[in-house]
């Protein structure tokens, strides 16, 4: 079976670890790996060693030069077995007698980069193969001296970090695994990320620009560190002792730990999340206005450009160092990069335009910190640029070129959507399309103003899926649609397909929401993502489970199924065979192979058998959204830009709704109106929501971000309620009854289709 890479990753820890373990039971002693400056001088037998700020002492016994010590002097460094007795940097701090004494010692540790990574060494070898810094170690430390020392010292520790800081963005070093270490150091610290100038200027931009001038290998030694640093035990004497070797051996589920793992490099994520977080905010009360009478202060938007100093720019670009390994080693969620400060004061009018500039510097070039709802925003923002860009020019050519039309218009029956759709689009040029979209239904009075479009896109996607057409199949036990496989996809086939990718591409730049059921893995496609044997589980579960079963089998229960390299599949009630490499019909399928049938498996699924198909659909989606924001989000993103989400929270509705015409919340029908909702089924919500704004689909952000209004429409009558689907208003006549209100509403939802004028 193939294991994921984050398995692997850990593996090679848990090897390193125990071939380390292994030597020390051969030898009695663990020794670390020396690390000497090619400036510093060969220590003598004799020589002196000055006094270490750490030090791991044998019981009744003195500091010895073969034990384990930090060496400001030599540069080099050996550890014996870890022993019961440890003099950790923090306890020995703590037994100092004066504040001054403090002072001295860290002085000492942080005369320069180098030195200070040795001022905290993981005693216990076997975590040190993963980080050589005992991070419960420095926390105890600076919590020592922020709670037990004077402002004298946390001044003294402020300018030493800086000096620190300004060395390593100065002086470059020969032993760049050394400074990632006092990097690590420097970042445990709690007031890193307030630290300043005596000009105000901030010193944790300057840290972050260290962290990216370290060449790339150690840079990744540092998100290693991340990982592993907090992940290492905390309480050395939690963990016992070999009897024969003298050293610590530590369960395999604790070097396993993932949880442990992801809380490591989640908390170091956070360090940079908190200074974002506060220079946004700073930057957003620097240009705030005062709130009018009565009124709440509006939120103020910052761009990244606008930021005077661009210190948040070194921060964020170290951000970006950080998701790029955690996308690979899949540390931590992508989520927990989003900036909720980032996302609440961005100025998208302003990043938008910037981001398209070839120098321009902008937030959105650093889309891990943007939430969809923001990434949906700047899409938006993009196809409003673009749409006016067109009308524009459809004036001008219409100058000099005569009549043209400045939209994109399209006039369908209800009766044969999918041709009348197809037909028109083949005909519009690429610059038609980035206009906007006007539907018209044959034989109806509605004017598009955005509510007979959602419905268009409704009713052609519903056809589109069906049956009928029979491009696309859903498992029995999924509600995904995929594919079907097709030996030779005939022309109509194929122009059915593009049309597919284009409607879906056409909803996105007009911002619809489409109730679409495609799975994971075709938003992987499209965004060049690789799928993996996991997205088989959604399109086709009873294959991917038969298939898993294949991992379990025996060598001779897998010989007894005689099963070759061969796909079988059905394509207009004829059976086909494909194979799935090379002479795979004489390929037998045993215990050794099993891993490379199952990907050959998953690879037929998802490409082989749908190649021209899906070549057509990503044509037709990139022919309207290919060089848009979409690129830059990810496959779930992407779904939820095209699906919106699944969340119906009517109480979030509820506490967005504007009232017009006299209504109010406390109006005595309105909470009727709440009253009877609170009481649907999620099925009559969806119909609810389809009657007011022509989709059942929930916006990105949920409920709360649908611009939702109910306006009063006269007096209690028997008139059924109504609708402005474009702007998503309700009309509302003022019911005497509770009864009464809840027979009009349900009527008038389970008639919800066609358009009038009213």
């Amino acid at each position: 079976m193939t294991r994921s890479p984050e398995p692997n990753r850990k593996r090679q820890r848990v090897d390193r670890r125990q071939q380390h373990s292994g030597e020390s039971a051969s030898t009695s002693t663990i020794m670390t790996r020396s690390r000497s400056r090619s400036t510093a001088q060969p220590l003598q037998a004799n020589a002196a060693v000055p006094a270490p700020l750490a030090a791991v002492h044998e019981p009744g016994s003195s500091v010895s030069s073969k034990g384990a010590q930090t060496d400001f002097g030599n540069e080099s460094e050996v550890l014996e077995p870890l022993q019961d007795s440890v003099v950790l940097t923090s306890k020995m701090l703590s037994e100092l007698g004066s504040d001054q004494d403090v002072i001295s010692k860290l002085g000492e540790a942080f005369s320069e980069p180098c030195t200070l990574a040795r001022s905290f060494p993981q005693a216990d070898a076997l975590w040190a193969v993963d980080c050589p810094v005992d991070a419960a170690d420095v926390r105890a430390a600076y919590s020592f001296i922020f709670e037990n020392t004077s402002t004298e010292v946390h001044d003294e520790l402020q300018r030493l970090t800086v000096d620190a800081i300004n060395t390593m963005n100065a002086e470059p070093c020969d032993e760049h695994d050394i400074q990632m270490s006092a990097v690590l150091i420097m970042l445990l610290n709690p007031k890193i990320t307030e630290y300043v100038h005596g000009d105000s200027t901030p010193v944790f931009p300057e840290l972050c620009s260290a962290i990216m001038n370290q060449p790339s290998s150690q840079r990744t030694s540092l998100m290693q560190y991340f990982a592993t640093s907090d992940a290492a035990p905390n309480t050395r004497d939690s963990l016992p002792y070999s009897a024969v070797a003298g050293v610590r051996t530590i369960p395999d589920e604790q070097l396993l730990g993932s949880d442990s793992e992801q809380a490591s490099f989640e908390r170091y994520v956070g360090i940079f999340q908190l200074y974002v977080t506060q220079e946004m905010v700073k930057a957003a009360q620097r240009v705030a206005r005062p709130a009018a009478a009565g009124g709440e202060p509006a939120t103020q938007k910052v761009s990244l450009h606008g930021l005077s100093t661009c210190s948040l720019l070194a921060v964020v670009q170290c951000m970006a160092l950080i998701n790029s390994y955690n996308n690979t080693h899949k540390m931590v969620s992508y989520t927990a990069f989003y900036n909720d400060a980032v996302n609440e004061h961005i100025d998208i009018k302003d990043d938008v335009p910037r981001f398209r500039m070839p120098d321009g510097v902008s937030f959105c070039g650093y889309p891990f910190l943007l939430s969809p709802t923001t990434k949906s925003e700047i899409i938006r923002i993009e196809s409003v640029i673009l749409m006016r860009t067109e009308l524009q020019d459809s004036f001008f050519r219409a100058m000099f070129s005569g009549v043209t039309c400045p939209y994109l218009v399209l006039e369908v029956r209800r009766d044969n959507l999918v041709r009348d759709t197809l037909y028109q689009l083949d005909l519009k040029f690429s610059q038609d399309l980035r206009k906007q979209l006007k539907v018209r239904f044959v034989g109806e009075e509605g004017v598009d103003e955005g509510g007979v479009q959602k419905e268009f896109f409704q009713l052609i996607v519903r056809d589109v899926f069906s049956s009928k057409y029979g491009i696309f199949r859903a498992s029995e036990n999924s509600h995904f649609y995929w594919f079907r496989p097709l030996v030779a996809p005939g022309k109509d086939a194929l122009e059915e397909i593009r049309l597919t990718g284009q409607l879906i591409g056409l909803a996105v730049y007009n911002a619809v929401i489409l109730d679409i059921h495609l799975p994971p893995a075709m938003y992987k496609k499209l965004l060049g993502v690789p799928v993996t044997r996991v997205d088989l589980r959604e399109v086709d579960p009873e294959l991917h489970h038969g298939l898993m079963q294949l991992l379990n089998l025996t060598p001779d229960e897998l010989e007894f199924l005689e099963r070759t390299f061969e796909v079988e599949y059905e394509d207009l009630g004829e059976l086909h065979t494909h194979e799935l490499i090379p002479d795979g019909a004489q390929t037998l399928l045993t215990a050794d192979n099993r891993n490379l049938f199952i990907d050959k498996y998953v690879d037929f699924v998802f490409n082989s058998s749908c190649e021209q198909q899906f070549a057509e659909f990503k044509g037709g989606f990139d022919r309207i959204c290919g060089s848009s924001y979409v690129r830059y989000m990810r496959p779930q993103e992407l779904e939820l830009l095209v699906c919106g989400c699944s969340d119906l929270d009517f109480a979030a509705l509820e506490r967005s709704t504007i009232y017009d015409g006299g209504y109010t919340k406390s109006t005595v029908v309105i909470q009727y109106f709440w009253q009877v909702v609170s009481e649907f089924t999620d099925e009559l919500k969806r119909k609810l929501l389809f009657f007011a704004t022509s989709s059942d689909r929930v916006p990105i952000g949920g409920l709360s971000k649908l611009h939702f209004v109910i306006a009063k429409n006269g007096g209690d009558s028997d008139r059924l309620p109504t609708s402005h689907t474009c702007f998503n208003v309700l009309l509302l006549p003022e019911y005497s009854t509770l009864d009464k209100l809840r027979e009009r509403l349900l009527t008038a939802i389970h008639n919800s289709e066609g358009f009038g004028m009213i």
